[in-house]
């Protein structure tokens, strides 16, 4: 088993936590267009309170690490290895009690081709000890606006996580889907599930939209954020996602196999 020292260890090796690749000026960025209620970074969450530029730089300071000082808007952000700890610990509590009671659950990634291997992962443990594992609306087709404009995208899973790609678009398992921030891809998961299938997730784990989407309906979310990812703290500071844990969402993705262990390990769900 993975020791604490080991993970911390390697976190900062990898760069999930400490200095990492996110820069303070992105990080500065979306906390100015969250304040906006631009939806390129609200990722589907309506936020209930007020949260201006300061609000959300105290918050991810807490939340995350970062440095609480506005005079700072240059270099590498950072994440506080212990508080990556702590998250990486609760997210494995809420795999455990969803585990105990064999909750439905879902699975859904913007980030397929840092994350899918973390997430299929859990998704393979759930499904071994009696968790229906949701792969509602497959091939369905959804408009999201990117920064070339309006793009359509079907929703696909690769390992029984949900992702979307370009139609007619498919490659290895390992490299394929599309990288996006939007909440519309699970809000038709969710459409589908209700209304042909009968069975909605108690659970979604993931990241980006695909957490706030779920957070904002009422469905329990759990996901990994970056610095540059307010929503998701945000969400979990006002009660509609239950963890969100702080790291490097963009690192290679062998680097998340650590992580993986730990938390089923956690969890209880290693082999």
């Amino acid at each position: 088993m993975l020791s604490i020292g080991a993970l911390r260890a390697h976190l900062l090796a990898a760069r999930l936590a400490g200095p990492v690749a996110t820069t303070r000026e992105n990080s500065l960025r979306s906390y100015r267009l969250f304040a906006a209620r631009d939806p390129r970074v609200t990722l589907g969450l309506d936020a209930e309170w007020v949260w201006g530029e300061r609000d959300l730089l105290r918050l991810m300071a807490d939340k995350c690490g970062v440095s609480p000082d506005p005079a700072c808007v240059s270099g590498s952000d950072v994440i506080d290895p212990e508080l990556t700890l702590a998250g990486l610990e609760a997210f494995a509590d809420r795999l455990a009690a969803a585990a105990k009671r064999r909750a439905p659950v879902l699975f859904g990634t913007g980030h397929p081709h840092r994350l899918l291997g973390f997430y299929a992962e859990l998704a393979d443990a759930l499904s071994a000890v009696g968790c229906p594992v949701l792969t509602p609306a497959q091939g369905r087709c959804v408009d999201i606006t990117t920064r070339f404009g309006v793009r359509t995208y079907s929703i696909d899973y690769v390992r029984r996580v949900a992702l979307v790609r370009e139609p007619g678009v498919r490659g290895a398992d390992d490299v394929t889907g599309a990288h996006t921030h939007s909440p519309l891809p699970v809000r038709a998961v969710l459409e589908e599930a209700a209304d042909r299938h009968g069975l909605l997730p108690e659970l979604v784990i993931g990241d980006h939209g695909w957490v706030c989407g779920a957070g904002q309906l009422g469905i329990e979310a759990i996901g990994l954020a970056d610095t540059d990812d307010p929503a998701l703290f945000v969400g979990e500071a006002e009660g509609r996602v239950s963890v969100a844990v702080p790291l490097d969402d963009a690192v290679h993705s062998d680097y998340y196999r650590p992580l993986t262990r730990y938390v089923l390990n956690q969890a209880r769900l290693s082999h």
